[in-house]
């Protein structure tokens, strides 16, 4: 009975050692995970900034309303 008490005494030790080493492991990789992230949102909002000027120059409302108009407008023809 007792050895076998010390040996689960020595399992149960086996058992918390990979339990903290698999711990560490998920808390470096959550780490990562989050910086990864941060990043990924960084660069989709600088990503955003930077079109928003492109579409205000090619699709403006001014721009737009200038391409539009008729340089030299003819009055319609009476048949």
């Amino acid at each position: 009975m007792e050895k076998q008490n010390l040996d689960l005494y020595w399992r149960n030790i086996q058992i918390m050692q990979e339990n903290d080493r698999l711990r560490k492991t998920a808390q470096r990789l959550r780490q990562e995970n989050e910086a990864l992230y941060t990043e990924l949102k960084q660069r989709l909002a600088a990503k955003r900034i930077n079109k928003i000027p492109e579409l205000e120059l090619t699709l403006g409302p001014s721009s737009a309303a200038n391409q539009m108009k008729p340089k030299n407008p003819q009055p319609p023809s009476c048949s």
